[in-house]
């Protein structure tokens, strides 16, 4: 019996931790999906960063002391300064990704022509010079380890470098040319000796200040002035053999408030392809999360005035010109009207194949209010517009526009009859339609910005809604020219439309 009951209680202790640890799963609402051709093309861009950077970067000089045995001399002191590459190759080249690691690099073959200033000092005598060193057979071979911080920025560390170079052959100019150059056979030894002892640590040395400045990333952005979105990594990057994911978190907040929101994410399954280089998933946590931070942060509540609404509805839609008086004399008034329109809950986001729906439950009152006395209700009721999301990349931006599908009233079935509520729903109906959604769409052409890499761009671009997932599918380019920062999808741009109907300037 004391058997049977330890082995009931194991089961259950068992049973606990597993509800613990699946409790504490947590899920992306951005995936982000490298492949190998990203990598392939890493390589071609990698070749023109490092052209770029060789340019910009200021060689340190190189200093030490040989001894030269075959002249007698015990030593030399030497200076190498205004080191220049001014040609490299690297045709054998090629990035992998390790399982469970990082991703391997490998060189070999390479090439490299550099010039220099030299100077030498020894008991004996010194000189001053130039020099061209030819250096073949560069091999390079080390794995990046891929993780993240306390903090959700990415690291990234260099292991197992190896790297030698097999030929060198030095060119001495000046007036003692010739003669330095019958014996430089001689010293490309100590050269190569002391070349190949510094090209992992100088290598880790680029490695470890890329990584100081991933740690100093912003992995939590103001948007504008209601939200904060937080795109920290979740985990460190997950590697198989054909891809890296990067899972962030993808929430938004209202700017006060950094609870997470009343919901979960659930996980995010990329479809498994791998026609192009980068694919991103944005979850429907993702835009649940912007559509109740905006809720909550007060960025749908708009209130116009008649003057207001007429300036900004569209004149070459017929009838609307005359919409607002034919909405005062349904209800008998001749003071100036308000019109308060307010989301009563979050926005509700449907993703299906092919369909992103944004349903906008919200309540509209209409106000009037005499010269030199409150504003008194005339109306108030509830209301349902339904709008399709047509998406499309340009550039680095995504583009968005609405249209309306439906608009309803919230009302009882016994009152839906009323032909004077049937004819103020087309009012309001049409005033959405014609008036409000191509304002809005006008200010959605300008876009939101994606995250792409510095001087990275996207091209052949495709947006594809799925159940519950926007998925991204771009290719990268490499542009020298490209001078804008890295950046994060800014939707700053969500409650200008407010902003310009109520007469406040934009953040």
């Amino acid at each position: 019996m004391h058997e049977k009951t330890v082995h009931v209680l194991w089961g259950y202790f068992l049973l606990w931790n597993l509800h613990i640890a699946s409790s504490q799963t947590v899920h992306p609402g951005i995936k982000a999906r490298a492949t190998q051709r990203a990598l392939d093309y890493g390589v071609q861009a990698g070749r023109e960063i490092i052209e770029q950077m060789v340019k910009e970067r200021k060689i340190p000089d190189l200093k030490g002391n040989e001894s030269l045995e075959f002249l007698k001399i015990d030593y030399v002191n030497y200076n190498f300064s205004n080191i220049k590459i001014n040609a490299f190759s690297f045709p054998n080249t090629s990035l992998a990704f390790v399982p469970g690691v990082g991703i391997k690099v490998l060189t070999n073959h390479g090439t490299t022509n550099i010039s220099t200033d030299w100077e030498v000092k020894s008991p004996l005598f010194q000189d001053t010079g130039g020099a061209d060193l030819f250096l073949s057979g560069v091999y390079f071979t080390g794995v990046l380890i891929l993780a993240r911080n306390d903090f959700g920025q990415p690291t990234v560390k260099l292991q197992d470098c190896y790297a030698q170079v097999s030929h060198a052959q030095v060119s001495f100019s000046g007036e003692l040319k010739v003669l330095y150059n019958s014996f430089a056979e001689p010293m490309e030894k100590p050269i190569l000796r002391n070349l190949n002892e510094i090209l992992c640590p100088i290598i880790t040395s680029e490695v470890e200040a890329l990584n100081a400045n991933l740690s100093v990333l912003e992995v939590l952005t103001k948007i504008d002035n209601y939200t904060l979105l937080d795109y920290s990594l979740i985990s460190s990057p997950e590697i198989t053999e054909n891809y890296l994911d990067l899972n962030l978190k993808g929430v938004f907040y209202p700017l006060e408030n950094l609870t997470d929101p009343p919901f979960s994410p659930v996980p995010i399954v990329l479809p498994e392809r791998s026609d192009s280089m980068l694919y991103i998933g944005l979850s429907k946590y993702f835009f649940k999360s912007a559509s109740f931070a905006y809720f909550t942060a007060g960025a749908f509540n708009v209130t116009l005035s008649t003057k207001e609404i007429s300036s900004h509805l569209i004149p070459n839609s017929q009838g609307l010109g005359s919409m607002l008086s034919r909405l005062a004399e349904i209800y008998i008034l001749s003071q100036p009207l308000m019109v308060r329109i307010m989301a009563t809950e979050p926005p509700v986001i449907s993703l299906l194949p092919g369909n992103f729906t944004l349903d906008i439950p919200a309540s509209i009152i209409i106000l009037t209010q005499a010269e030199n006395s409150t504003a008194e209700t005339i109306v108030s009721m509830d209301f349902v517009a339904s709008t399709s999301v047509g998406l499309v990349i340009l550039g680095q931006r995504l583009i968005c526009s609405l249209s309306l599908n439906r608009f309803r009233l919230s009302l009882p079935e016994s009152s839906r009859g009323s032909i004077e509520v049937l004819r103020f729903e087309n009012i309001l109906s049409s005033i959405i339609h014609f008036g409000v959604l191509p304002l809005a769409n006008a200010k959605l052409q300008q876009g939101f910005p994606l995250p792409h890499p510095h001087k990275i761009s996207f091209v052949n671009s495709d947006v594809e809604v799925l159940e519950d997932l926007l998925l991204i599918s771009t290719n990268l380019k490499y542009e020298t020219s490209l001078k804008q920062p890295p950046s994060f999808p800014g939707w700053a741009d969500l409650n200008l439309i407010s902003r310009q109907l109520s007469g406040k300037p934009a953040p």
